[in-house]
Parts: structure tokens; C-alpha cells; sequence
């Protein structure tokens, strides 16, 4: 961007929560053309916010309903990351209140992710579909690792939910509380979780305690992206939602409901949708606009 150009609007909107004080805010950039990458990433650290999203031109052939279609980057306050949900939804929601409801597709670096974006009594929901998921083992010692970070004993895990890495376009680390009283106790050592997450490439952790069949409680660490904690995951809501499924703890044709952000005073929830026969997981949720005053 050129020293006289103006700035492009950055909006702000919650997303997995219809009330702005509430979920996961992003910052939203609808027209990121002039924007250098340092500049987007100088934006995103001034927000402050755990990502933003930037919105460009679509790569050719991407496809999608026309002028439906657009390459979106999400930046954190420290660097670029691959594919955030939040974002996505947030974006969606800001679009919808532009150009109406229906499907939008966005080209991220993790790959295409459609959403459709409705109306339900007055308020905008965006059900993102990731791209195709996929589990990997953790070793011994950097679980290890994980949870002397996290100051967690192994004891206080959920022995029914084995410890994962669990991808549905960014990575994320899926560790289950025994007890909600344990996924309240968070207080990790920011720069060793760091440490390990730079070197497993993880975007969060994602903490889960199961309340009932489809009922969870989440929380998401997220000290690589500068951030403590994230208040609403959507990529990693993606993720587990394929851990669950593919380690047979929910059925194939599943609706969960993930609680995210009651800890931090920011309650938001994720409608996660599993399909069968689809491999994809898709994430839903309301979003808002945040005005500043």
C-alpha cells in the first residue's frame, strides 16, 4: 500500500455468539488488494484480536456463485496461519449483511471452504465446511512435554479420549479434562507450550470436557498466535469433531455442541455437524458486528 493510499475499513464482528460482547472477535478487511503482507499482519496486531481475516480477488478457477468468491488470508497478532474458523464465520456474517444470505466460497492456504450463510429470526449464521480432516499419534514425550506445560498430571485426563493431533485445516492438539473444575484450572507456562507447538506446527490446543453425548466444554490456548487463550475455535471445533468421529466417541451422523468462552467471560457456542459418507466436518455458529464508539 502506498504511503498516501488510504487504508481499507477494518470491521470488527463476533463470531459463535449473537451478541457482540460475546465469542470470538475478528478483525475483517473485505477489500485487502493494496495491503502488503506486513501490513496485513501490522493490522492484525493492533486489533489484537486472535486472527483477522483479509479478503482479496479469487484465484482463477476457484469456481462458486459469482461475486461469491474470494482468497482469504488470516493473520494473528505474531504471523500468518493457514485456516481460521472464527474468521471464516465472521467474514461470512459481514458479507451476508452486504450482499444477503446464500453460499460463499473462500480460498484459503489449508484449501476451499465453502459457506452458506442464513438468517434465523433476525439473526445471521454461517455454517463453514472444512476440507478434509485427518488424525495423527502424539509421542509419549511430547505429550509429556504438553502436560508439564499445562501444569495438568496425567491423571486429570479423560482415559475414554486418547490424545491426538487432529487436522481439519490448521492442526490443533486434542487433550480431554476428566472434570470441568480441571479445564477451568488454566494457568499453562506460555512460553514452554509455545516452544512445543512451534515445533509440532499446532495452531491451538484444544481442552475438552464431555458433558454428555454431544455436549462439550472447550478451551484453546493459543500462545503461538500471541494470544493466551482463544474465546471461540472454529478450526479446532473442525478438528475434533473428526477426532470423535474417526475414534468412534460419537456416532457418524452426529450433531455436537461445543461451549467455548464461558471462562473468559465471552460465552460463544459451535454447532458441529458430522455427516456420513462425508469425511468433512462442518462448524456453524451466529455472528455479530462490534461497533466502537
Amino acid at each position: 500500500m502506498t504511503t498516501n493510499a488510504p487504508r481499507p475499513e477494518v470491521l470488527r464482528y463476533t463470531a459463535f455468539s449473537s451478541d457482540p460482547a460475546g465469542g470470538n472477535p475478528a478483525g475483517v478487511v473485505l477489500d485487502a488488494t493494496a495491503l502488503a503482507d506486513s501490513e496485513m499482519l501490522a493490522i492484525a496486531a493492533e486489533l489484537g484480536y486472535s486472527e483477522s481475516a483479509f479478503l482479496t480477488a479469487p484465484p482463477e478457477g476457484l469456481g462458486g456463485p459469482e461475486g461469491r468468491a474470494y482468497r482469504i488470508r488470516y493473520f494473528s497478532p505474531k504471523s500468518e496461519v493457514p485456516f481460521c474458523g472464527h474468521a471464516t464465520v465472521a467474514t461470512a456474517v459481514a458479507l451476508a449483511e452486504r450482499t444477503g444470505t446464500g453460499e460463499l466460497v473462500f480460498a484459503t492456504r489449508a484449501g476451499t471452504v465453502p459457506v452458506e450463510v442464513t438468517e434465523e429470526n433476525g439473526t445471521l449464521r454461517a455454517t463453514l465446511t472444512s476440507v478434509e480432516p485427518h488424525i495423527e499419534e502424539i509421542t509419549d514425550a511430547d505429550l509429556d512435554e504438553a502436560l508439564a506445560a499445562l501444569d495438568w498430571p496425567r491423571a486429570d485426563l479423560d482415559p475414554a479420549f486418547p490424545p491426538r493431533i487432529a487436522f481439519a485445516g490448521a492442526r490443533h492438539l486434542v487433550l480431554a479434562a476428566a472434570t470441568r473444575a480441571r479445564l477451568a484450572d488454566l494457568a499453562y507456562d506460555f512460553g514452554r507450550l509455545e516452544a512445543l507447538m512451534h515445533q509440532l506446527d499446532l495452531t491451538t490446543v484444544q481442552l475438552v470436557w464431555r458433558e454428555s453425548a454431544t455436549v462439550f466444554h472447550v478451551r484453546d490456548p493459543f500462545p503461538v498466535g500471541g494470544v493466551v487463550e482463544d474465546p471461540a475455535t472454529g478450526a479446532a471445533a473442525a478438528a475434533f469433531g473428526a477426532y470423535a468421529r474417526e475414534l468412534g466417541l460419537v456416532s457418524e451422523d452426529s450433531v455436537l455442541t461445543l461451549h467455548q468462552g464461558e471462562d473468559l467471560g465471552r460465552p460463544g457456542e459451535l454447532t458441529v455437524t458430522l455427516r456420513a459418507g462425508d469425511p468433512r466436518v462442518r462448524v456453524a455458529g451466529a455472528g455479530a458486528r462490534i461497533d466502537i464508539g
